[in-house]
């Protein structure tokens, strides 16, 4: 799955963006309040939907710039597939689009904005109380195997919250 095929995101705060100027406006972001740490966050939510006799389910990457206890930016990303996976399938999607995008957009942000500035953590819609109480584990070794931080509910607020207000 190719997520990153028209290379746009769309920000409330700036409309729709390539990955060079969302990149851009992450870092004038950071430049307004230089002495701030951030976090930036790339998280996965999907929601199935059922369309007259056709099930789609839908992807939304969001990925924020968050200013410690001084608020955010954000940008977000839609893929619409034809198929509704079992519950197990649609986690591992998630996760694994989150990391595609990651291993897209890290190393160029990292040619703009110094690593020290900000923790890098990829949210996951799983949680100890839900359905997905047994997957954690599996899906965490999956983000931490690729060299980041994993966050899962209710620390997984990129997923959970910020992607899943536009599935």
């Amino acid at each position: 799955m190719d997520k990153l095929k028209n290379g746009h995101f769309v920000s409330p705060s700036y409309g729709k963006l390539t990955i060079s100027k969302m990149i851009e406006r992450i870092s004038e972001f950071i430049e307004m309040d230089p002495y701030s740490f951030y976090r930036l966050i790339i998280g996965t939510d999907s929601q199935a939907r059922r369309i007259n006799s056709h099930s789609e389910i839908n992807y939304v990457t969001a990925i924020v710039i968050y200013r410690e206890g001084k608020g955010g930016r954000y940008f977000w990303k839609k893929d619409k597939k034809p198929k509704i996976p079992v519950l197990r399938d649609k986690i591992y999607t998630e996760t694994t689009i989150s990391l595609q995008i990651a291993e897209k957009i890290v190393p160029k942000i990292r040619q703009k904005i110094s690593p020290s500035k900000y923790d890098l953590e990829i949210h996951i819609d799983v949680g100890a109380l839900g359905p997905t109480r047994n997957m954690i584990k599996e899906v965490v070794g999956m983000v931490n195997g690729n060299g980041f931080t994993a966050k899962t509910k209710p620390e997984s607020w990129g997923a959970s919250a910020v992607a899943d207000k536009h599935t």
